[in-house]
């Protein structure tokens, strides 16, 4: 969950409390918010970053903290593309204009903003998107030396990758748009860009709004289609999510409304995933994995709600405890 807590993208002792307090916690694998792989990348001005090497120092105290509570370090890597340059929610959230901002021209795959007030991307050329095949894995690289276990592309919620794959947002007529083979290109092309420094050893998912959730968009056919090739390109993961790349979308919200998702991209990509949105309680989330819906479960709002939730689902499933030994006492 994005903190807007950054200034220049420097993690802050906000992050290593706030990441490190949900390994004290007991969760397997802590993530970070999605992490900006460029400036001109990031949803806010005050956006986690990892595009200049000096954001490692901060973000290496943040990986040993967790992995001495025995847990493992992810990161997500994000561009937010047409989405970028908004005020912070408490702010107000809203987009800042542009002589304000003093970014320069955000990207996207074509001159179409997210909605009114937004701003009009300038649609990347070939030298463009090079360069943001280059930031991610230049921010890959740079995860590696910071001590992360896992690193997820963030291939969602309307952000760069996303707006490359929807219709809605893709309105090009060169080898990046039309076809879903043309529309995929990109994430593919990242893919490859990260796993030529991301080790074999080390897991690499990917997150994607499985649909758009608006008739014409990005569907779910399309997804287990793309889904089907990412094994081959080194991916072991897909994390299934849904919407946000337009304001429009019509989204039946409701317990584990997600999850279907999940287990069709399972069964019928033959790849492992990952189980998203309003999962809360345990009995629930055990249900997931066990029933083969999905691979791992990923919770995001109920664990800022309750950092120690993995302690009281290992109690009320009555399975081994793994509290830090200051905690012990508590349980």
């Amino acid at each position: 969950m994005c903190q807007y807590s950054s200034e220049d993208g420097f993690a802050t002792e906000w992050h290593l409390v706030h990441l490190g307090s949900r390994a004290v916690g007991g969760a397997g694998l802590v993530f970070t918010e999605a992490t900006a792989v460029e400036p001109l990348g990031r949803i806010s001005p005050n956006d986690l970053g990892i595009y200049h090497d000096e954001h490692c120092e901060m973000l290496s105290r943040i990986t040993s903290f967790i992995h001495g509570q025995g847990a493992a370090a992810g990161i997500q890597l994000a561009h937010a593309g047409r989405k970028a340059g908004t005020a912070s929610p408490w702010a107000g959230g809203e987009p800042i204009a542009p002589e304000v901002l003093g970014w320069g021209p955000i990207a996207g795959p074509s001159a179409i903003p997210f909605a009114e007030g937004y701003q009009t991307p300038e649609p990347l050329d070939s030298a463009g998107i090079a360069r943001v095949c280059r930031a991610f894995a230049d921010a890959a690289a740079r995860a590696l030396t910071a001590g992360f276990d896992v690193v997820e592309i963030h291939s969602a919620h309307g952000y760069l990758l996303h707006e490359f794959l929807s219709p809605l947002s893709n309105h090009r007529s060169d080898d990046y748009g039309g076809s879903l083979e043309n529309r995929a290109r990109l994430v593919r092309e990242v893919i490859g860009s990260v796993r030529s420094v991301w080790p074999e050893r080390l897991p690499l998912f990917v997150r994607f709004s499985v649909t758009d959730w608006v008739e014409g968009g990005w569907t779910v056919a399309e997804c287990i289609e793309v889904a089907r090739s990412l094994t081959a390109l080194g991916v072991d993961l897909v994390d299934c999510s849904s919407g946000a790349n337009t304001p429009s979308a019509n989204i039946p919200v409701g317990p584990g409304y997600q999850t279907g998702f999940a287990a069709r991209i399972r069964a019928e990509a033959g790849i492992a995933t990952g189980a998203v949105g309003m999962i809360t309680s345990p009995v629930q989330a055990d249900t997931i994995i066990r029933t083969g819906q999905a691979d791992l479960v990923l919770l995001a709002r109920e664990m800022l709600r309750d950092p120690y939730w993995p302690g009281r689902a290992a109690r009320e499933l009555r399975q081994e405890q793994h509290s830090p030994k200051q905690y012990l006492r508590a349980w």
